[in-house]
């Protein structure tokens, strides 16, 4: 029976170990190096079904090791903590008798302290606005009654807190409007999903001038990145749907000390054409970080009228051609271009956080060097590769954008890649994948909207919904006519 349940334990620990691994590799597969990274959303569902998994194998071991039962290992666990912020209910637990068993009083020499997460789940309430006519019984002046309050829905049911829930809940948490409308009439709330969309729709129409002024604020930037993304719209007249795309003009100057705060505004445009580029940055002056898209190549050609742009181009583009190759087999060049961009970057994150010019020094005197020499093995290696082979296709991407590549050597404010724009951009493609297509135009850029104002919120570590109740609360008072 004994040797049963050592047996029992043996098997239990085997279990544990193989989830315990499966979970360290989908977590590497989706927060570990950029080179060794797969596409993290794939895994979300397969990893909390793991980690749940892990969690009910120690339940049991817990639960055996309270029944008497011999305890395998003690748990390692990330328990967290509690902020600060958060209100605390106190509960003081006595023992049932403060008498002795000697007869005389206890006194209390200490106490143990523990605090435990609690919720206190959504609730919806009703505001009851009563205002009161008055009149006079002397003479027949009329009647006297407070003006009623403003409201974004005109005589709508909403709060402007209730309308900022929703756009939370829709661009921040990616809940779209029907199941935000299935879980009010888990309370008795039967609300239409159109009844939503248009509080959603009135919302950006208000917020609109709040969007114009931060995508003007961030072009009087001098330094700034650009990304784009598909967003799949419906074709009403097809009845298909077609490619648009969000593009994202991000600023985000802390990896230096810049005294601007970081801001991202996205901007739904029908197709990924360079024009559309030049239409969001018209008025723009500066650097644009990018990738190698050849779209923006309109940006900087020689007949072009207009502000002077230049283009930095993103290392991690050019790093994540030779990962590929390496993935399908021995290729030394290759794996000797990253080590190479390795390095580089290696000394970016040392430099990470100091003055745009302490970071110009710092690059010239130790990523200069790094990089004119990968310019002769790029050179040398290129004479010797196929220009057709997926290697000799890799090395003249890096080739042809060298120059841009290089020019983070010469201020110290160009990041190494466009990686602040494409982190600014992934909660789009979340949202992608929840809300499946846009409606129409005129839905995808509310969305761009919207999504602006929320994601530069987080940016700056700010509370979206408290942001948007206070915003939409400032417009009403401000502009809305009374009910």
């Amino acid at each position: 029976m004994l040797v049963a349940a050592q047996a029992r334990e043996v098997r239990k620990d085997d279990r544990i170990e193989r989830l315990e691994k499966l979970v360290a590799a989908f977590k590497q597969a989706a927060f570990g190096r950029k080179s060794e990274k797969a596409d993290p959303e794939q895994f979300d569902l397969a990893l909390e079904d793991l980690e749940t998994a892990v969690a009910a194998v120690h339940a049991e071991d817990e639960a055996d090791s309270a029944s008497g039962k011999p305890h395998s290992k003690p748990r390692a666990a990330n328990r967290g903590s509690l902020p600060a912020h958060l209100p605390r209910i106190e509960e003081i637990i006595e023992p049932e008798s403060l008498i002795c068993t000697c007869g005389g009083g206890l006194h209390c020499i200490g106490e143990d302290v523990s605090e435990r997460l609690d919720v206190v789940p959504a609730q919806f309430r009703v505001i009851v606005t009563r205002r009161p006519k008055y009149a006079c019984r002397a003479c027949t002046d009329g009647v006297s009654q407070a003006a009623a309050p403003a409201r974004l829905i005109h005589a709508g049911l909403p709060t402007e807190a209730t309308i900022a829930h929703v756009l939370v809940s829709k661009y921040a948490d990616h809940l779209p409007l029907y199941r935000q409308a299935q879980i009010m009439s888990r309370q008795g709330i039967d609300l239409d999903r159109s009844t939503l969309a248009d509080w959603v729709g009135r919302a950006a129409f208000e917020l609109r001038p709040v969007f114009d002024a931060l995508i003007a604020d961030l072009k009087r930037s001098t330094k700034l990145f650009m990304d784009e993304t598909r967003a799949p719209v419906l074709d009403p007249g097809s009845r298909k749907t077609k490619t648009g795309y969000f593009w994202a003009l991000a600023r985000d100057d802390r990896p230096w000390g810049g005294g601007a705060p970081p801001g991202v505004a996205f901007t739904y445009a029908p197709g990924r054409g360079g024009q559309h580029a030049e239409r969001i940055l018209q008025g723009f002056t500066g650097i644009l970080q990018v990738d190698g898209y050849a779209g923006y190549n309109r940006l900087i050609a020689p007949d072009r009228v207009g502000p002077d742009i230049r283009l930095a181009y993103c290392w991690a583009h050019a790093r994540r051609k030779l990962v590929e190759i390496t993935r399908t087999g021995s290729a030394p060049i290759a794996e000797e271009g990253v080590k190479r961009i390795g390095e580089l970057y290696r000394i970016e994150a040392e430099l990470r956080g100091l003055t745009s010019e302490a970071r110009l020094v710092g690059r010239q005197e130790r990523s200069a060097p790094l990089v004119a020499n990968m310019r002769t093995r790029l050179t040398q290696h290129r004479a010797r590769v196929a220009g057709k082979s997926p290697l000799g296709e890799a090395l003249a991407y890096i080739a042809k954008y060298w120059d841009g590549l290089c020019l983070f050597l010469t201020d110290g404010r160009i990041e190494i890649d466009n990686n602040s724009a494409e982190r600014s951009i992934r909660p789009i493609a979340l949202n992608r994948k929840n809300a499946l297509v846009a409606g129409h135009d005129a839905g995808a850029e509310n969305w761009a909207t919207i999504a602006s104002l929320i994601e530069t919120c987080k940016l700056n570590s700010i509370d979206p919904l408290a942001y948007l109740t206070a915003t939409l609360t400032a417009i009403v008072t401000g502009h809305a006519e009374p009910d």
